[in-house]
């Protein structure tokens, strides 16, 4: 099991592709990994999501909120998936203020030692915080092509891109890809 003792932080919030997010419930388990999906529970115990394309329900009990920097160090990786999800978290009620869900995305780029990464339109979660992969190699779907250039990234044209410790993924129908990279990149 190549990432025993390994923990993986997805974010979730309703509007997932089901495919992505169960391919990766089975996946990085089979290999080892603590897996834990979090999100922002609005003072709630835990919230119940529903899919894009079969609205699926996905309940989730782990929040990102007011996690401390030791517990963020504890992670190997922080995945941002594909779909609404990261529409739906880049929400603030304050738009002078970046979104809790950018805030907890920038510290985790701030950590060199977690492999930050983002597929698809997970890119718009990045959009309040273009320093993050301002002048880096980066993919996204093709409708966010604009959004990551004008973020000042480098667009390439591959299903997956790695750079030091961010991995980027063209879009969920992708994610068998992008798991085995972040597998890969985990494991050496």
């Amino acid at each position: 099991m190549k990432l025993q003792g390994k923990k993986i932080g997805i974010l979730i919030e309703s509007d997932f592709y089901e495919h992505e997010i169960w391919y990766y419930r089975y996946r990085f388990p089979e290999e080892g990994a603590d897996l834990h999906f979090m999100t922002r529970l609005w003072g709630q115990p835990s919230l119940t999501f529903k899919g894009h394309e079969y609205h699926a329900p996905f309940e989730c009990n782990e929040s990102f909120e007011d996690m401390s920097d030791e517990e963020l160090r504890s992670f190997a990786a922080i995945i941002v998936p594909s779909a609404g999800v990261s529409d739906r978290l880049r929400y603030t009620d304050d738009v002078t203020q970046l979104p809790p869900a950018t805030a907890f995305l920038k510290r985790a780029f701030a950590e060199p030692g977690i492999l930050k990464g983002i597929i698809c339109h997970g890119m718009w979660l990045v959009s309040p915080a273009p320093e993050l992969v301002k002048g880096r190699p980066v993919t996204c779907h093709n409708n966010l092509h604009g959004d990551v250039v004008n973020m000042g990234a480098v667009y390439t044209n591959e299903d997956v891109v790695v750079d030091g410790d961010l991995v980027t993924g063209r879009s969920g129908g992708h994610a068998h890809l992008f798991a085995k990279k972040i597998v890969e990149l985990l494991s050496a």
